[in-house]
């Protein structure tokens, strides 16, 4: 009995005790084992006298031995088990970075789809509430009933894109700087009861530009012209479109101020600004948006974003 309580203890020593107990016991039981094995040759000088080493071992070397081995398979477990839970968690934290990604993506391209055309529908339909004139309700109905079908539109879009998953076949296509007189025209449309006119200047259609430049610059165009309905004073927004070295620059600048007679506005939430600012940050682009002067002293609002675009960042022409 006492024998087995001794070779118990010298285990949980090793297995349980302090890792410096537990390095140590095995090499010093060794050593006491062939100390004791060489002393009792050396004494009885038999061959039998190897029997009390054999002993010696089998109580204190063999149980040290033993907790050092199932001590080291603890330790590996639970190793292993410290890396599988830190392998989920940054699994977990990566997925949830992908997802505030996509909501994020998702409610750029929400707010520049849609706000243009809401806006236009709350600044011709206070028209048309205001104004106690057949003919001005007609063509702000026209207009309004044109930006709540091209908004729909973009929304089913949008829509099947997101419940298909991004599976289908032939995904929708993005806009490009090829649709910015159209989008010009549109605003200048929109924008003709404020008093607002609207122009474009913009090189002839460049192939080979990499399709998320021409989709950032189309959407902080189409951004700023609805900023320019909702809160611009009478007078011309001007949008400029620029090819530099390595880089595309949209400019555009709107009349800043407060007219004695403001017509009608739509409300504005402040994401715009932001979503651009995410949408040039994205490309390492710089983007600013701010006050600067204009002709005869009158202050303007300018909207300027440049795009970089690298040699090897370009598309093949077909």
């Amino acid at each position: 009995a006492t024998i087995l309580m001794f070779t118990d203890l010298v285990y949980a020593a090793v297995v349980y005790g302090a890792p410096a107990s537990a390095r140590r016991l095995p090499v010093v039981t060794g050593l006491v084992t062939v100390a004791v094995s060489v002393g009792a040759l050396a004494w009885y000088q038999e061959p039998w006298a190897l029997l009390l080493g054999v002993l010696t071992g089998m109580v204190s070397f063999v149980p040290a031995t033993t907790g050092a081995v199932v001590r080291n398979h603890r330790q590996a477990a639970d190793a292993a088990r410290l890396r599988a839970e830190q392998t989920a968690l940054l699994a977990e934290m990566d997925r949830r970075e992908a997802v505030v990604a996509e909501r994020s993506r998702m409610a750029r391209e929400l707010h520049d789809m849609v706000a243009g055309h809401l806006s236009a529908i709350a600044i011709h339909s206070t028209a048309a509430l205001s104004l106690d004139d057949a003919d001005t309700s007609r063509d702000a109905l026209g207009v309004i009933r044109e930006n709540s079908v091209e908004g729909l539109a973009e929304m089913r879009r949008l829509i099947s894109l997101l419940r298909d998953g991004g599976d289908s076949e032939e995904p929708a296509p993005a806009p490009t700087l090829a649709g910015l007189a159209a989008l010009v025209r549109q605003a200048a449309a929109n924008g003709a009861a404020s008093g607002l006119a609207f122009t474009l200047t913009a090189p002839p259609q460049e192939e080979g530009l990499p399709a998320p430049v021409e989709l950032a610059a189309y959407r902080i165009v189409q951004e700023s012209l609805t900023n320019a309905l909702k809160h611009a004073d009478t007078g011309e927004v001007a949008v400029v479109v620029e090819r530099a070295d390595h880089a595309l620059e949209v400019t555009v600048t709107s009349p800043y101020g407060r007219r004695a007679a403001a017509g009608p506005r739509a409300p504005g939430s402040g994401a715009g600004l932001v979503g651009m600012r995410e949408r040039v940050a994205l490309l390492g682009g710089e983007f600013e948006a701010g006050l600067a002067g204009g002709a005869a002293g009158r202050e303007t609002w300018r909207v300027r974003a440049v795009l970089p675009v690298a040699k090897d960042d370009k598309e093949p022409s077909p």
